[in-house]
């Protein structure tokens, strides 16, 4: 019999691969077991990109099994590989500090900590592998793994062409460590990943069955794209970010309220907990009728990530800004220093609506710009201070700057 956790995974979307399906069904059948997921701390915030496995390893604490949440001190110190053209730059320890706790904020939004038998906990991996001199880990690890193997990774076959530093080579190493540690300390049995995170993974299994000859689990996700197909991620540039001080409650409301058509059922089904059923139902509204659809994603994804309040501040604000009742006290914010008159692209750029000049240039040329409810198109214009603007881009990205 099929497990009910899986069927709603299943059923949701979220498997990709499983190394043994079947076993990995008995096991959930016999009872709670212990999963984790982990990211490498090269931001202070999960993003959007990460969410796939941590909604999941959320269904399996509703499910009554115990998440681990692990923060890469030790791995982020390296530089995943996969997917990757380039190195990653070294953090120093106060960034290093300052990301593992943004992580640990984002994770508490998804899942109970605490100290009950199926309360999530977070683990560091600086923790074991800071006790490892180079020496210890070749003796203790070095046999474990073969250079074909290693070499046959498509993360590392893909950076081989552009050069791979041997530091990045250790990752995969490190991971199938990580997953040793936690199997022999908590008898986790699991490793929830992306797509993109297999091959590490996989070692993973390979070492607990050398080293203890027993039997681990990988459970992989399917990759979130952008619009264009692209990887959402901090490198990518794209990035939509779960903790607050970072992107706010509307904004993270607005990236799902202007879900594709084509992906607001596959959203509605990971990113929510929405009933299956009535999922089924909101998939089958089409044209002026899917925006319903998709506020409800909005809400729902919104309601999770940031408490039920922020999600309706969140629907309010855009109902007062689309409906046309012009300025929301809600709305994003930024405070600028302007005590004389400014280029429009410098206003622009202050006020954290462009990263460069030259793509504030682009949308005022373009017409994509309103100030005030006026539209914008030459890019020479002079902006004369006030106490506050309201800032338009396009027609669905709105900007309250007030000015000391």
């Amino acid at each position: 019999m099929q497990n009910e956790l899986l069927h709603e995974l299943e059923q949701r979307g979220f498997i990709n691969q499983t190394s043994n399906m079947d076993a990995l069904n008995d096991a959930l059948n016999n009872g709670q077991i212990c999963a984790y997921v982990g990211s490498d701390p090269t931001a202070d915030s999960l993003h959007v990109g990460h969410l796939v496995p941590v909604m999941m390893m959320r269904w399996f604490q509703k499910y009554g099994h115990k998440p681990i949440m692990l923060v890469g001190g030790a791995t982020g110190r390296i530089g995943d590989p996969s997917g990757r053209d380039s190195g990653r730059p070294m953090m120093d320890e106060k960034t290093l500090a300052k990301n593992i706790a943004g992580l640990k904020k984002s994770y508490s939004k998804f899942l109970k900590f605490g100290r009950g038998k199926s309360d999530a906990i977070i683990v560091d991996n600086y923790e074991w592998m800071k006790n490892y001199s180079h020496l210890d880990f070749l003796a203790q690890f070095g046999a474990d793994f073969t250079v074909p193997h290693m070499l046959s990774m498509e993360s590392v076959k893909r950076r081989l062409e552009n050069g791979m530093t041997f530091l990045e080579f250790n990752y995969m190493t490190f991971q199938a460590v990580d997953f040793l540690t936690l199997y022999k300390k908590y008898n986790c049995i699991l490793q929830l990943c992306g797509a993109d995170q297999w091959g590490n993974a996989i070692m993973g299994i390979e070492l607990i069955r050398k080293k203890l000859g027993k039997e681990a689990f990988v459970l992989s996700t399917s990759l979130i794209t952008d619009a264009n197909g692209n990887k959402i991620g901090k490198s990518a540039g794209n990035a939509i970010w779960v903790n607050e001080d970072k992107l706010s409650p509307y904004d993270y409301y607005q990236y799902f309220r202007n879900t594709p058509d084509d992906l607001v059922e596959k959203f509605l089904k990971i990113f929510t907990e929405i009933p299956l059923k009535e999922i089924a139902k909101l998939a089958k509204l089409r044209d002026s009728e899917l925006n319903e659809a998709k506020k409800r994603l909005a809400f729902a994804a919104t309601e999770i990530a940031h408490g039920h309040d922020a999600a309706v501040t969140a629907e309010i604000t855009a109902a007062a800004l689309f409906g046309g009742a012009g300025d929301a006290a809600n709305m994003p914010t930024a405070t600028i220093k302007m005590a004389e008159p400014m280029g429009v692209l410098d206003f622009l750029c202050v006020a954290g609506m462009f990263s460069s000049k030259s793509e504030a240039r682009r949308n005022v040329e373009q017409g994509g710009i309103q100030i005030d409810g006026q539209k914008i198109t030459d890019p020479k214009t002079i902006i004369a201070p006030a106490k506050e603007f309201k800032v338009q881009k396009g027609k669905k990205v709105f900007l309250r700057v007030i000015c000391k």
